[in-house]
């Protein structure tokens, strides 16, 4: 059955696409909730609408996602935690930390999820964090960690 797309749906398709999809999937999911449409003769232009609109929606993003990537790579956030004598850290620095800290520090509102780091930060120092804005738009966020005086 064709469908015309509502909203995004993951494994399924983007607003504004016509999609096959099985008969039962579109009459107890799709159609219930209401992110799709019976894909009838004069849909077309409707879908088309729909498409540039998440085009141009898409391309402001990415042009934010790169704004917000030139701040954030041309300086070095600083972030104090108490420490070992050694220069391990008595917790870690989260992603959650590293958002906050970018924030204060630079005015950037920068989502904690969009931060690609593996595991905490445990040790001062200088660590260079990647963080994916947008899925074609990634920048190298520069972390020193400095322990409390």
């Amino acid at each position: 059955m064709k469908v015309l797309l509502r909203s995004d749906i993951s494994g399924v398709g983007k607003k504004g696409d016509i999609v096959d999809v099985a008969k039962g999937f579109a009459r107890n999911f799709l159609f219930p909730t209401g992110s799709a449409l019976v894909a009838s003769g004069g849909i077309e232009a409707q879908a088309a609408s729909m498409r540039k609109s998440r085009a141009l929606r898409d391309a402001q993003d990415k042009e934010s996602a790169q704004t917000v990537a030139g701040v954030l790579s041309a300086g070095t956030v600083t972030i104090t935690a108490r420490a070992g004598a050694e220069g391990r850290l008595f917790g870690s620095v989260t992603a959650t930390d590293i958002a906050e800290a970018v924030q204060s520090q630079t005015g950037a509102v920068l989502d904690r999820r969009k931060i690609q780091l593996a595991e905490p930060l445990k040790a001062v120092g200088t660590h260079v964090v990647p963080v994916r804005l947008h899925t074609d738009v990634e920048a190298e966020l520069t972390v020193e960690v400095v322990a409390e005086a």
